[in-house]
């Protein structure tokens, strides 16, 4: 059971990372089929690569997505869990599935592949650390001192 206000609100706030989350790891599949932000990118990175390879490399970034977006979920679920019961660890949990999803989302959008560019595009980049921004806030309601009544 959430103990505090600020318990509740930050369980509020990890919900809306866990939908962001799970909107991050959609709109990949999205693109492909209306923008392909992703198969441009590839493209022009590697202006020699077949159609073939093209879309080879982009159901690779598809899978690679879909497993990080997956484990995203999981964590998000674990974490609102651990601080809806009250647990003694859910702060410092939460903390580290902070740390690890920046990490994971600042890897997705600022490493350098091959051609020299960005391995996303800076769209996709950006959308996967949407939900970066409720966990930082999340954390920073769960370490809050709890004001004197």
């Amino acid at each position: 059971m959430t103990k505090t206000r600020r318990d509740r609100v930050a369980v509020g706030v990890m919900s809306t990372g866990l939908g962001l989350t799970v909107i991050a790891t959609i709109i990949p599949y999205v693109d492909r089929v209306t923008t392909h932000l992703l198969a441009d990118h590839i493209r022009a990175g590697y202006p020699t690569y077949a159609p073939t390879h093209i879309d080879s490399a982009v159901t690779t970034y598809l899978v690679l997505l879909s497993v990080v977006g997956a484990l995203g979920v999981l964590a998000w679920l674990w974490t609102i869990w651990a601080v809806r019961a009250g647990k003694r660890w859910a702060r410092p949990a939460a903390t580290v599935m902070f740390v690890l999803g920046a990490t994971a989302g600042l890897t997705g959008l600022l490493t350098k592949d091959t051609s020299g560019d960005t391995g996303l595009p800076p769209t996709l980049g950006w959308v996967g650390m949407a939900p970066c921004l409720a966990g930082l806030l999340a954390v920073a309601l769960l370490w809050r001192r709890q004001r004197m009544a």
